[in-house]
């Protein structure tokens, strides 16, 4: 099974970060609140899908689809 990104999931999904696939961008997410661990929920999408808006360390987060295909998640049981 490949590995599963943050961009590949459903409004109201949950998932857990496990790691990123672009260096450049982990430290922006980094700093933004998206450590490996959190868990993260997509709270919405805009009416076209790009960006999309995840709830992650207690607060809303709106990225670009193509920023959130570089977190790797792992699906919460």
């Amino acid at each position: 099974m490949s590995k599963r990104s943050v961009a590949d999931l459903k409004v109201g999904e949950r998932a857990t970060i496990q790691s990123f696939n672009n260096q450049l961008m982990s430290l922006k997410l980094l700093e933004m609140g998206c450590l490996p661990g959190a868990e993260v929920c997509l709270s919405g999408k805009a009416p076209l899908g790009d960006p999309i808006c995840l709830n992650v360390s207690g607060y809303c987060l709106a990225m670009r689809k193509s920023e959130a295909a570089t977190i790797l998640i792992e699906n919460v049981e």
